[in-house]
């Protein structure tokens, strides 16, 4: 009987942890990661950079070692955006996406609109009450 109570208080603060864990903001690393991810994962999208188009592997890719020579300038998943993910640093020329319509916008937009989206994502988790266990 010990051993029954003992692994139901182990069941209820594995999850207590795993509902904190949830709540916890992200870092501006885990910001990145999930910007990043996003281009990559685009459906159809197609990413420009000096005038070549490239899909979301390449595009990720090229994010992520733009990323690592940066170092520690970056700090913040704006910092990435501003020194990385806007234009090329060779030929100053914007990077842009282009979606399977045809429309293309600065990546420097689409970048910004989708941090935005993953913070008001993240605070509106935060902010929502935990669901209370039935029992």
């Amino acid at each position: 009987m010990k051993r029954i109570g003992y692994l139901r208080w182990l069941l209820l603060l594995g999850l207590l942890l795993g509902a904190f864990a949830m709540a916890a903001p992200m870092t501006e690393q885990q910001k990145i990661d999930t910007l990043i991810h996003g281009v990559e994962t685009m459906q159809g999208a197609q990413f420009v950079r000096n005038g070549s188009a490239y899909d979301g592997n390449a595009a990720a890719a090229h994010l992520r070692e733009k990323r690592r020579f940066a170092g520690g300038r970056i700090k913040t998943a704006e910092d990435f955006i501003s020194c990385c993910a806007t234009g090329s640093s060779m030929s100053g020329k914007p990077y842009q996406i282009r979606y399977t319509d045809g429309k293309t916008v600065d990546a420097a937009v689409y970048f910004r609109a989708e941090l935005k989206r993953i913070e008001a994502q993240g605070s509106a988790a935060s902010a929502a009450p935990a669901a209370s266990p039935k029992g």
